[in-house]
């Protein structure tokens, strides 16, 4: 304690505000690292709550003791705790959400209730029914919906409804595809609703899922995944879960197109109609003979007159035939799959051998091409389309698989969760301490030692040797104290001659004489000591 109060003593005073705010920084260090390690690691219980179902939460928290932090609107809990919380809130029904479903019609009784009172109560059910099921899922954070409902009016026709859906994500923003999945949920809840009538807003992203609808069906990369998961499950049933990894590509038609054919077969005539006509004219003729008196009897021949007769038949037939013809009209729209491309990487197996190596064993060539045939009956594979299914058998970059291994405590030191933020600082607040302590305070107590009062090494015994701890002077003087720093002095013992001896000097000697003496006697280590402090004050000076 008392070297301490002289070592303060020898200071200036910018030294001791030097020294006095390296202390304070290094107590704050040390304080912030206690801190630190004493904090628990906070995880996100709620987010995205009103300010009434987040004061619930919170006196809750306050009631059970738990420690809590709200930080811009969500509420952090220790993560140890979190899930319990988590399952205790729900029991009492916190966070109570501010969406109400079909608990509205409870309320409902049948005095004083007009039918348009039920049916803007049960309109609004509907909607906090649907916004409760969309966040559900655990990429949306919050939505709310909104249905345009005809009223039950008997005159109205040709009015069909339409909705909206307001959705903040947790993280990110809302894929084409999960808007398309927004809306056949609320399209499939109402009545008349298509889902080209409803319209998905994304407080991030704006309206989305427009330029994904088209009439022709699922698009390249709806398709590629859909082949993509058959053919995922069919492997990692052979190969094992992690063994396998499938891509797919898709080439599929992006334009329009309209045909039509009209072909004619000169070889293939049909009979489309028969027309058949027939004639018949027949024609008789007597001529009169020469007038006698022959013709006028009786019995007589009349004179011999000249007769005549002609007949006429006629047929006509006419045939009508049609050539054959083939008419075909032919509409191709976006979507149809024009080339198909399937890759697929599976492990293989391992064998050790006696000195602990590993051989990658690939699948042989048989159960590769029992794999192609598998996937190709999977995605409709078609040669003449230009498909093509490759499969190869390579070592994955981790041959031991994934996942981790169970921790050995008696290995590792670390148990348990690690936070690599918190790392991360307390490895910052511990450099900063180890600065102020190295460059700081370490500089300001050596150069407080070096302005002491001049010291001279020690004098030797009588056996040339100089004493270490306590000085034997010739002149009989005992237990002289000693310093043990010697300023650089090759690790010399020093000796303070302002110390004060019996009657006012050392041992009683004029210390003036005293080192005289001490110079006569030693002068090869005086003029070293004094070239070292030459060269010291050239250093300095530079």
């Amino acid at each position: 304690m008392q070297q301490m109060f002289s070592v303060w003593g020898a200071l200036g005073a910018r030294q001791r505000i030097v020294v006095l705010g390296a202390t304070l920084a290094m107590i704050l260090a040390v304080l912030g690292l206690t801190r630190l390690a004493s904090s628990p690691n906070m995880s996100l219980l709620y987010a995205g709550l009103e300010n009434g179902a987040a004061g619930d939460v919170v006196k809750a928290l306050e009631a059970r003791n738990v420690q809590y932090d709200v930080r811009g609107g969500a509420i952090f809990v220790p993560d140890a705790d979190r899930d319990a919380l988590r399952l205790t809130l729900a029991s009492e029904g916190l966070p109570a959400n501010s969406g109400q479903g079909y608990e509205l019609l409870d309320g409902l009784s049948g005095f004083g209730t007009t039918s348009q009172m039920f049916d803007a109560a049960y309109w609004r059910a509907k909607e906090g029914e649907l916004a409760r099921t969309i966040v559900a899922n655990p990429a949306i954070a919050n939505a709310r919906v909104h249905i345009a409902n005809s009223t039950a009016n008997p005159f109205q026709r040709d009015v069909t409804p339409s909705a909206s859906i307001s959705v903040t994500p947790a993280a990110g923003a809302i894929s084409p595809q999960q808007a398309r999945a927004l809306k056949y949920l609320v399209s499939s809840a109402v009545p008349g609703l298509v889902p080209e009538n409803v319209a998905v807003i994304d407080g991030k992203g704006g309206l989305i899922g427009a330029e994904a609808d088209s009439p022709a069906g699922p698009t390249a990369d709806d398709k590629a995944l859909q082949l993509r998961d058959r053919v995922q499950r069919l492997m990692e049933a052979r190969v094992g879960v992690g063994n396998a990894v499938v891509e797919v590509s898709v080439d599929t038609v992006t334009e329009s197109e309209l045909i039509r054919e009209r072909s004619f077969d000169p070889d293939g005539r049909v009979v489309v109609s028969t027309d058949t006509e027939e004639r018949s004219d027949k024609a008789d003729s007597s001529g009169g003979g020469d007038v006698s008196v022959a013709s006028n009897l009786p019995e007589g021949d009349g004179g011999g007159a000249d007769a005549s007769s002609s007949s006429k038949a006629e047929t006509r037939e006419r045939i009508n035939y049609e050539v054959s013809e083939t008419t075909r009209e032919i509409t191709r729209v976006p979507g149809a799959i024009r080339r198909l491309t399937v890759a697929v990487l599976v492990n293989g197996t391992y064998q050790t051998a006696d000195d602990g190596t590993q051989t990658f064993v690939p699948l042989p060539d048989a159960e590769l091409q029992a794999l192609n045939d598998l996937v190709s009956s999977a995605v409709g594979f078609e040669e003449q389309r230009g498909d093509q299914i490759t499969i190869r058998s390579l070592p994955f970059e981790r041959p031991e698989g994934l996942g981790t291994g169970p921790i050995d405590p008696s290995t590792s030191m670390f148990i348990g969760n690690i936070d690599l933020m918190r790392l991360i600082q307390m490895g910052v607040l511990a450099v900063v301490a180890l600065i102020l302590g190295l460059f700081v305070v370490r500089p300001v107590l050596a150069s407080s030692n070096g302005e002491g009062a001049a010291m001279l090494p020690a004098p030797a015994g009588d056996d040339g040797t100089v004493l270490d701890g306590e000085v034997e002077p010739a002149g009989g003087f005992e237990d002289l104290p000693m310093v043990a720093d010697g300023g650089g002095f090759g690790g010399m013992g020093m000796v303070d001659f302002d110390m004060p001896g019996e009657e006012g000097g050392l041992g009683g000697e004029d210390p003036v004489d005293r080192l005289r003496n001490l110079i006569e006697e030693r002068k090869t280590e005086t003029v070293e000591i004094l070239r070292s402090w030459l060269e010291e004050d050239k250093e300095s000076a530079q």
